[in-house]
């Protein structure tokens, strides 16, 4: 999936993902096209994260992987998301925010990956 269509999952999956859990913030923004642009924004970070930092986690927890039949994908997606909430933290007025602890990144990167499954399903364009 290119950049794009994968930035605009990430959107569509984050923006439900705020609608469904309170523990989850995407702040700033304050009409209707800045709130769009702080989540297309929080998406385009989540995004560059998955596909910079993902890969070598995954490298170097291969052995965990393996192990847990690749269980461990879910804690590096929580990592991925404690890592966003770190790098929106650090921007400024606009961002992600994760209450609630540990528990909650993972019930909600398990959630993220499903809605980005199913959304990517219906997003035209060259299937990986």
């Amino acid at each position: 999936m290119n950049l794009i269509a994968r930035i605009v999952v990430t959107s569509l999956a984050l923006w439900i993902c705020d609608l469904i859990f309170d523990n989850l913030e995407i702040y700033g923004g304050d009409d209707a096209l800045g709130r769009i642009l702080v989540i297309v924004g929080v998406a385009t970070i989540f995004s560059l994260v998955s596909m910079i930092v993902k890969p070598i986690v995954s490298l170097i927890s291969l052995p965990l992987l393996i192990l847990t039949l690749g269980l461990f994908y879910l804690l590096i997606n929580a990592l991925m998301l404690w890592i966003t909430v770190w790098l929106t933290d650090q921007i400024g007025d606009w961002g992600l925010d994760i209450s609630g602890g540990f528990w909650w990144y993972l019930w909600i990167a398990l959630i993220l990956a499903v809605l980005q499954t199913v959304i990517g399903w219906v997003v035209p364009g060259k299937r990986d």
